[in-house]
Formats: C-alpha cells, sequence, structure tokens
C-alpha cells in the first residue's frame, strides 16, 4: 500500500497533543546549575571592568565569569556545512563574551548559580564600566567615511559586495521610448517569535561535553562549539529533543557554546541557559532589514529592456549568515523576471544592532515585497494588467539559470496564476472595485514567488540514512534532518514505508531526537531542504535494506532475489503474488538462526548535486478604510508547485504557518530600536506586533503537482516559500484600492497615515 501522497496523521500527534513529548527542558537534571547573562546597556564600546564583587557574596553564586575570562579565539555561529576551503567558511567574529561591546544587549558576563533567583540578582550586582562610542543602526549610513567602525578587518563596515552583470545595461537603457521606473522599498528588522524560546543545558561526562539544545543544526553545533572551545569536535556530543519551533533562528549556534564553556568552569557540573522572550528578541539572531533600489526600464509593450538593482543589508552586529542572504535575495532578480540586460549590486553592513541570521525564506520575503512591488508600480507605468504583466514577463517553461543549473520542467508560474485568479474571481473583482470611490474600498492585488530547494552548488549539500529491520517486522529509521515541528518525521516515515515494502507508515519508526554519538550525520532543517536531501538517503537506504532482507529470504525460501518483492510487510513472489513469509517470521529467523544469525540493517549517505525550483503566488482581497488607515484582509489564497505532496495535510499545515508569517511580516511586525542609543524598544510579545488568529481571514493553500524530476520522490521546496508573497500581494492590493505605493513594511496605521496624507486623500 503506497504511503507517499496519502494524508496521515501526524506520528508525534498524540504525544504532543497531551504532553508526552520531550522537549530540552523536560530532560534537564534537577540540580542543574543557572546560568543567567549580563547584557550591555550601551550599543558600542568596550567593557572596561566588571565588578563582581557584590555578586559573589550572594548566596547560592557559585561562579561569576566575564570577558576578561573567556578564551581568546574567536569562532563563527552560522549554522552552514563545514568547508575544508577557508575562503568558503563563515566568518569566525564572536567570542564567548565580549569586551568589544557592538550592540545594546551584548553579552558582557555570566553569573552561574545554585537557583535562577540567585543567578538574576548576581547579574544586576554585576557593575560593568564601559568606554562608549559613537553608534550606527543604518546600513547606508555606515558605509560612509567617517562612520563608526565595528570591527577592525572591516574598515567600511562592508562585511561582503557582490555583483552581479548580464548583457549591456548601459546600451540597452539608450533603447528610444523607453519607461523609467524607479523605486526604493525597505523591509524591516523582525524576529522568529517561535513557541520555545532558545535554551539548553550542558555537562562534563568521561572527559568530553554532552549538549542538550533547543537546535535545529545538532551536527554543526557540535563542531561550533568545539571551535569556541579549541577542543576536538569529537569531544562534543549534541543531544537534540524535540524542539518548539525555530524558524532558521536556531540555524545559528546561539548559546550552545557559552552553556559548555559554563560547565567546564565548574568542574563539569550541568549548567543550563535559558533565553526569555526579550533575550531571544535581541541576543538571538533577527531577520535582516534590506533596503533595495530597483530601476526598471520598460518598453511600451510591457517588456523589460534592462534593470538595475541595489540591496543594502543590515547585518547588526555579528557576521552569522552574513552575506548569503543578500546574496540569495540578489539572485533572484535575474531568474525571477529574466531580462537580457542586467546590473545587480549587494551590500552586507555590520551596524549597533542585534546580528541578523536565518529566518524562514531566507531574504526572499525580502526579495518579493521589493521586485513584486516594482512589478506592479512597472505594470501601472504602462497600463497593462499586474497579473497579464506577469504572465508576459515571469520565468518561462525551459529556463536554465547559469549558475546553479536549475531548470524550470513545467510552467508552474502561469498554472499557479490561473489557479489563484479563479479562486479570487480576479478579472470580475478588478473590473468592480475599479469603480469604488469613497473613503472605504476594496481591491485585490497579487504577488508570486520562486525558491531554491536546499544548497547546492553554494555549499555542501550531504544526506545520511540508517535503518534496521526490528524483530517484529517494522523498521527503524536515522536521519540528521531534524524535526522542527514542520511534520517531517511523519514524511520520513512515509517515504520509508514506500520503498522498504512495509504496510503502513506505522510499521516505521522514526527516531527523531538525534544525537551525534549515534545519528547519522546530516546537516539538520533548514533552506526547505528537508524532505529533498533527506529522500536521496532514505531512498538509497531503503533498496539497501530491501536487498539485504531479499538475500536472506533466498535462503529460507528457495527463491532468487530478482523473483522476490517486500509488499505490505511480507515476502511476495514476484510471478504470482505468493507470499512466502511475513518480515516479522524473516527478521525473527535471522536474528535467531543458529547457522546464520544476523540483524539486517543498513546505511549509506547521498551526496546531492542538484538543486529544484519552487513557484508559486498569493493573492488576496482586501477591505481599506481610508479615513481610519485601516486594512482588513477579507480573503487569502497561496498556490504552490512543491512537487510531489508526501502528506497533503501536512504541505497545507506548512502553507497555513507561511501565510500566517507573511501576513504580520506585511501589517504589523517591526522590531524597533532608538535611535540615539539603540535600546530595543519593543523586546517582548506585547509591544511587538505578532500577527493573530484576529488578523487572519480563511487561509487557503492549493497546490499544482508537478513532481520534480532530480527528486527521488518527486518533491521540492515547501516549507519557506509560502512566507514570501503575501505581504507584496497585501501591498499591491492596497495600490490598487487607493493609487498609493506604500514602498515599506509593515504597512501599519501609522505608515499608511503618512503616505495617504501625503497623496491627499487624508486632510487636516
Amino acid at each position: 500500500m503506497a504511503e507517499v501522497g496519502k494524508r496521515e496523521v501526524r506520528v508525534d500527534a498524540f504525544d504532543k497533543a497531551t504532553g508526552r513529548t520531550k522537549y530540552y527542558e523536560d530532560l534537564m537534571p534537577r540540580d542543574a546549575l543557572y546560568v543567567r547573562i549580563k547584557h550591555s546597556t550601551i550599543a558600542h564600546g568596550f567593557v572596561k571592568s566588571v565588578d563582581t564583587t557584590a555578586a559573589e557574596a550572594i548566596p547560592g553564586v557559585v561562579k561569576v565569569l566575564t570577558c576578561f575570562d573567556v578564551p581568546e579565539h574567536p569562532f563563527p555561529t552560522a549554522g552552514h556545512p563545514w568547508s575544508m576551503d577557508p575562503d568558503h567558511q563563515d566568518v569566525a567574529d564572536r567570542h564567548l563574551l565580549n569586551r568589544h561591546v557592538r550592540y545594546y544587549g551584548d553579552d558582557v558576563a555570566v553569573v552561574i548559580a545554585e537557583n535562577e533567583v540567585a543567578a538574576m540578582q548576581g547579574v544586576r550586582a554585576l557593575q560593568v564600566e564601559y568606554e562608549e562610542l559613537p553608534l550606527v543602526l543604518d546600513a547606508q549610513e555606515a558605509m560612509k567615511p567617517g562612520a563608526p567602525r565595528l570591527h577592525d578587518d572591516y574598515p567600511d563596515n562592508v562585511l561582503k559586495h557582490t555583483d552581479m552583470k548580464k548583457g549591456d545595461y548601459q546600451a540597452a537603457i539608450r533603447e528610444p521610448g523607453l519607461i523609467r521606473v524607479e523605486g526604493w522599498y525597505d523591509t524591516p528588522t523582525v524576529q522568529h517569535c517561535h513557541i520555545e524560546n532558545h535554551g539548553c543545558f550542558a555537562y562534563e561526562e568521561n572527559g568530553r561535553i554532552t549538549v542538550v539544545a533547543s537546535t535545529q543544526i545538532p551536527h554543526i553545533i557540535r563542531r561550533v562549539v568545539g571551535q569556541a572551545l579549541g577542543r576536538p569536535w569529537s569531544d562534543i556530543r549534541v543531544v537534540k529533543p524535540y524542539i518548539g519551533g525555530g524558524f532558521g533562528n536556531k540555524q545559528d549556534a546561539l548559546y550552545e557554546p557559552l552553556c559548555a564553556w559554563c560547565s567546564t568552569q565548574v568542574h563539569g557540573r550541568c549548567v543550563r541557559i535559558d533565553c526569555s522572550r526579550e533575550e531571544t528578541f535581541v541576543s538571538n539572531r533577527v531577520r535582516h532589514a534590506i533596503r533595495f533600489h530597483i530601476v526598471s526600464w520598460l518598453r511600451p509593450d510591457g517588456t523589460f529592456a534592462a534593470r538595475k538593482v541595489e540591496l543594502f543589508s543590515n547585518q547588526g552586529a555579528y557576521a552569522s549568515h552574513g552575506h548569503s542572504i543578500v546574496a540569495k535575495a540578489m539572485g533572484s532578480f535575474p531568474q525571477h523576471y529574466p531580462c537580457d540586460n542586467m546590473e545587480c549590486d549587494a551590500w552586507t553592513v555590520f551596524t549597533n544592532r542585534p546580528a541578523a541570521g536565518a529566518m524562514r525564506g531566507y531574504g526572499m520575503p525580502q526579495a518579493s515585497f521589493a521586485d513584486e512591488s516594482n512589478v506592479d508600480d512597472c505594470a501601472r507605468a504602462v497600463g497593462m494588467d499586474p497579473l497579464a504583466f506577469r504572465m508576459q514577463n515571469i520565468m518561462p517553461q525551459g529556463y536554465e539559470d547559469g549558475f546553479s543549473h536549475n531548470v524550470n520542467y513545467n510552467d508552474s508560474f502561469r498554472e499557479c496564476m490561473e489557479a489563484g485568479r479563479k479562486y479570487i474571481d480576479y478579472d470580475r473583482k478588478m473590473a468592480e472595485y475599479a469603480k469604488e470611490t469613497g473613503p472605504i474600498r476594496h481591491a485585490v492585488g497579487m504577488a508570486t514567488f520562486w525558491y531554491n530547494t536546499a544548497v547546492y552548488p553554494i555549499s555542501l549539500e550531504t544526506s545520511s540514512n540508517r535503518m534496521q529491520l526490528n524483530l517484529d517486522g517494522t523498521v527503524t529509521m536515522q536521519c540528521g534532518e531534524t524535526e522542527i515541528g514542520q511534520g517531517a518525521d511523519t514524511a520520513y516515515a512515509q517515504m520509508t514505508a514506500d520503498v522498504v515494502g512495509l504496510k503502513s507508515y506505522k510499521d516505521v519508526h522514526v527516531v527523531s531526537c538525534q544525537d551525534t554519538d549515534i545519528t547519522p550525520t546530516g546537516l539538520g532543517a533548514y533552506a526547505s531542504r528537508q524532505t529533498y536531501t533527506a529522500g536521496f538517503s532514505i531512498r538509497q537506504t531503503g533498496l539497501l535494506l530491501k536487498e539485504k532482507i531479499l538475500q536472506y529470504a533466498t535462503d529460507l525460501t528457495r527463491q532468487a532475489v530478482y523473483n522476490m518483492d517486500i509488499v505490505d510487510g511480507n515476502i511476495v513472489r514476484n510471478t504470482d503474488g505468493k507470499v512466502l513469509m511475513s518480515l516479522r517470521e524473516l527478521a525473527m529467523t535471522a536474528q535467531y538462526n543458529a547457522a546464520k544469525s544476523e540483524h539486517i540493517t543498513a546505511e549509506s549517505t547521498f551526496t546531492i548535486r542538484n538543486n529544484a525550483y519552487s513557484f508559486g503566488c498569493t493573492f488576496v482581497d482586501i477591505e481599506v478604510d481610508i479615513p481610519m488607515c485601516k486594512v482588513t484582509l477579507r480573503d487569502i489564497v497561496n498556490v504552490h508547485d512543491c512537487g510531489k505532496l508526501i502528506n497533503p495535510a501536512l504541505a497545507a499545515a506548512q502553507v497555513h504557518g507561511g501565510m500566517s508569517m507573511a501576513i504580520g511580516y506585511g501589517m504589523g511586525e517591526q522590531l524597533l530600536f532608538d535611535e540615539k542609543n539603540g535600546k530595543p524598544l519593543n523586546n517582548n510579545l506585547l509591544d511587538y506586533k505578532l500577527s493573530t488568529i484576529m488578523d487572519h481571514p480563511h487561509l487557503e493553500a492549493q497546490f499544482i503537482e508537478n513532481a520534480e524530476p532530480t527528486s527521488a520522490f518527486g518533491t521540492k521546496a515547501l516549507g519557506e516559500p509560502p512566507a514570501c508573497s503575501g505581504a507584496p500581494a497585501i501591498r499591491n492590493a492596497i495600490l490598487n484600492a487607493t493609487g498609493v505605493a506604500i514602498d515599506q513594511n509593515p504597512m501599519n496605521a501609522h505608515i499608511l497615515f503618512k503616505r495617504f496624507s501625503e497623496e491627499g486623500l487624508i486632510q487636516d
């Protein structure tokens, strides 16, 4: 019975619903010491001294450690695969605690105590003296001569600059009759807001350090902890239990290295670091704020003659994932709407803001907002319907990217747009709403998205898998691609059941909690890679296990391997379908065969050298109350070609989550800072306007299933793309309703009031 493609209940549903599931805090020893961090109260400067006397005198305080105690060697934190090429390795610019303070909230000291109260009192008792320096919060300001320097190795604060050129832009713009469309588009700093804050605990045992962490990347964390402590990586063991969401924040080494080091400073005792929500907002990672400058040159027929794109990415204080985010964003422009003549430049710039890292979409929500806004501006400039403009200019079937060699095998963009057009009743509503002129207006808007799957050829892409046949005929499966709440374990079980030939996905036991001592090496959960990359090793390992089972069966059945198959958990003869024996019978016999005892297992690694495009679009129907500066989202649909659906129910849930995040990104979310001192102003869920169910209409998820030819199971990116196109679709609907272009998000009441006033729709 085929399991792939069926709507199956999640393997972890019951345990999560009933509270049985074990997260890092559930596994924590009762006697773990509490570690609390002293965060800087300036945005830029140097720690001159830390007076620990009062803190050390507090009952229950075990040890106080400062930035003057930590190892001198810096380490990287990004959750990228290791590279043997030094030029391709992440930037090592962090210390466990920092003397050079680079943002408000930087880590300068820790208090280790027997209980939480003592640890918190100890932190408050620390007296830190600073040498304060000027600060800079804006990326373009940070690039100017004389701006405060954050890192000695980067005198202009530019972490990296890359460019991309195609054709001859300067010659192309001299074509007679061209229409110039220019815009600046700003996207904000936001935070992931996963349910479970980051946390971890660590202890020493038998000369090794064990770290139990809420992380997306256990094998990478093992390496980073080793680097940070200057110890062999084999000295480090990382355990990843179930985690309560990450969205990319936990695709970074956050406090695992510090936690491990603190344990070594108290004779290997178990220590714990539990981030508060305020710490998660500021001292973990944020989404890059990126400013875009786009100049599009159009012919009167609505085709692109040339385009110029500049991107300025606000990296914050430390490199983390660095330039890879804005580089991906830049790379989308030549592919999404191919143009023969293009110039693209991208800068990643250090500022005195919290460090920006990976977040769901990895630069594409920013790029989608800018590009899809500019595309609507272009359509308006030439008098074309925005949907028709996209149909004419968007990536065609058969397109192949020169760098990744991704191929658009199907006309997925147009299929998705037609489905969205039908659902939202686009043509009728566009005509009907265009007649409205009152203070309350309605409109539809749309935007498209594309996404790469995984990270090849930019980085290593590999997956390992282990399977064993259990005595009851079931299969245990292990892999390094982690469950982070998205339902990956269920998809893995369905794929394994199909490859091996089991009766049900329930006959697969997925070991969800990774342990780097025993889990096959895998890179973790990020880049919408899990089903695509793990699929290769699952299929390869499943076939190996199947072959071993059938080889053993030859001695028991006297049948040739090629004459047998595994169907619904039974060994069957191909010629007539006769059931020869069950997997349970075979497993028991193999284990307890006095002449030939064998525990049947298989393990393999697959290095992936392919990538795949994922496509889709979002259509929205909104109501705009101009005097109240209020936008109400009445209907929304996301149409997605993510290849073959492993589990349609899980796929829809992923899309719903992405749509919700896109709504928040477009209409409410923004992490604010005091321009004078860099202090965060809304680093909590009371003041930070996260979208809730009250802000959502019905979330409609539709799919176009064009199986990906390069994929082991026909899958491609699913988890991240739905977060990309919602915000520009809302922006474009506001444009259609009011004629006012909102070129920054979030498009909240403050921004709407400013722009409506500027355009004369609101008068004092």
